[in-house]
């Protein structure tokens, strides 16, 4: 994978950069989490260094159409604070005015184009799109792991048209930091995985079955392993579709090399809702009338342990319903554990992530993923289009 190394001289040239600032915002359009615009600065700051000019590109949300409410007009405002440096708004993706404002561009300046999916072609690979994208600079930079996995026009397309290429930074570290958990970790490698379906996960545990020494799994995906191993779910969350996948497994992980783990016992209620009484059962059968919503606490000191003694760790996807107050128990017990765990930790973006920015705790983790699904992907052994462009 070619590298910001690999690029040569970039002094008075224009550089496409590729980032994600697929931001979270709130009801009245400000940023929720800048996260993900602190994520590139590295990237921007190292080419801007170099006497590079930058024309950044980025999606928000999933508009079909122009949407005001998707403008990245508060990210340019916002990176601009966090550069120290005015970022000009582009009135649109491409065409002539927004052309004209690239080749205007003096050593130093910043152009932030509008949201790449209010063209329609993004998301299609479209050749003319990736085209017009490409007249734009002189040099193609993706630091956008989290749109790794499409192979879209920004990501893919207009990178295949611009010889000069790279990855940022974070891109970089991030494929570094994911291929090295999976192909030479720090043993013993534990993998957390929670959420709610295991039909989302079924390749990442097929591949942590073979890779890991110990697989953890919590939230709602347990429910199909339960009801595959006869235990009553009552009104958990537990699709059909998911027993069979589940079992499927559990036959697997009885030959697999890495040991695949259940909760022990379990935090219910009537209802999901932060009113809801938190009913803590020993065991896993889920009586009528409730559905389990968190790890019960000999749950989270078990898993706590093997994170204790481990020498990497994986987590991707929250233990319990997290977003409830009375059923946070379990997940926040598992942040607290891999922050003080002397283990290489790696927390594989989504919820996880979101986790360990509610709770305190990011900062305390080795790496923080910016992408859920590229990262998934990238573990389950899959290519990455926006990843492989980059190595020819």
């Amino acid at each position: 994978m070619r590298t910001l190394a690999d690029l040569g001289d970039v002094d008075g040239l224009r550089v496409l950069v590729r980032v994600d600032f697929n931001v979270p915002l709130t009801d009245d359009g400000a940023i929720a989490d800048d996260t993900r615009i602190r994520g590139a600065l590295d990237t921007l700051q190292a080419l801007l260094a170099r006497g590079a000019s930058l024309i950044l590109v980025s999606h928000l949300g999933r508009p079909k159409e122009r949407d005001p409410r998707l403008s990245l007009q508060p990210v340019a405002r916002a990176l601009g604070e966090l550069l120290g440096r005015p970022v000009k708004m582009a009135p649109a993706v491409v065409g002539d005015e927004v052309s004209a404002l690239a080749a205007g561009l003096e050593r130093g300046e910043v152009l932030m184009l509008e949201n790449v999916r209010y063209e329609p072609g993004e998301t299609r690979n479209d050749p003319q799109l990736a085209a017009a994208l490409a007249a734009l600079a002189d040099v193609y930079v993706d630091d956008a792991f989290g749109a790794a996995h499409r192979a879209h026009a920004s990501t893919e397309g207009v990178a295949r048209l611009m010889p000069r290429r790279a990855a940022g930074l974070l891109l970089e570290r991030e494929v570094v930091t994911l291929t090295t958990l999976t192909d030479s970790p720090r043993r013993p490698l534990v993998a957390i995985l929670g959420g709610a379906k295991v039909s989302d996960k079924i390749r990442v545990i097929e591949r942590f079955l073979v890779v890991a020494d110990a697989i953890l799994i919590g939230g709602a995906m347990v429910f199909p392993f339960f009801r595959a191993q006869g235990h009553a779910v009552g009104d958990s969350l537990c699709a059909q579709e998911d027993v069979g996948h589940a079992r499927r497994l559990l036959e697997l992980a009885g030959s697999a090399s890495g040991k695949l783990m259940l909760p022990t016992d379990l935090v219910v209620a009537e209802r999901f809702s932060a009113q809801a009484t938190p009913e803590l059962i020993d065991g896993v059968d889920v009586p009528a009338g409730r559905m389990g919503l968190d790890i019960g606490p000999r749950t989270v000191a078990h898993y706590a342990g093997l994170v204790a003694s481990a020498g990497t760790v994986f987590w991707n996807g929250p233990m319990g319903a997290f977003e409830l107050e009375p059923f946070a128990a379990g997940t926040r017990a598992v942040a607290a554990a891999l922050a003080e765990a002397s283990a290489v930790t790696v927390v594989g973006g989504g919820d996880s992530a979101a986790a360990v920015q509610q709770f305190g705790y990011a900062d305390r983790m080795t790496h923080v993923s910016t992408g859920g699904g590229a990262a998934l992907e990238l573990i389950e052994g899959r290519a990455l289009p926006g990843v492989e462009v980059l190595d020819g």
